[in-house]
């Protein structure tokens, strides 16, 4: 989790890649009128959002049914938020990736062909509710390499564990 440009795909490619775990990214599931949304620049509202949220949940739960470990890849910026995808599962870890508003903003203006533009970090921001110690997330910051990154978030990992 994080906002956008914090490198949630980039790190759960990565992390695919070393446990052989599923990955997805969230975005997939966003409606083509939340896309035109943040296209246009104007911030998703909480209303925006559930039947989003609800559709990712939806498939942490058929992987999860299916016994598919997943990494989803997906910004779960408020506390409400996690608790969908969550969904009261303990085995189900929030990986926070923390960065400095500058370092964030500088990788956004670089990126390219995402629907997500970099006038609304501001907004993610001031969205963002970093999570709780009893949420038992994995906090990385992200001013390191990829694969430190990723290699830092296996390490603090349990054995069989699943992240969203």
């Amino acid at each position: 989790m994080g906002v956008s440009g914090s490198g949630k795909s980039t790190i759960a490619d990565a992390l695919g890649r070393r446990l052989g775990w599923i990955v997805e990214d969230a975005d997939r599931f966003h409606s083509k009128s939340n896309i035109e949304k943040m296209s246009a620049g104007i911030a998703l509202t909480d209303e925006d959002r559930w039947s989003w949220l609800r559709a990712v949940a939806a498939e942490i739960g058929r992987n999860r049914a299916s016994g598919t470990s997943i990494i989803m890849a997906c910004s779960a910026l408020k506390r409400a938020y996690r608790d969908i995808l969550v969904n009261g599962h303990r085995d189900t870890r929030i990986v926070y990736l923390r960065g400095d508003k500058d370092l964030i903003a500088s990788r956004l203006k670089a990126r390219l062909a995402h629907f997500m533009p970099p006038g609304l970090l501001e907004d993610q921001f001031d969205t963002l509710e970093e999570p709780a110690a009893d949420e038992r997330p994995i906090v990385v910051d992200i001013d390191a390499t990829v694969d430190d990154i990723a290699d830092r978030i296996v390490t603090m990992l349990e054995p069989d564990q699943k992240i969203s």
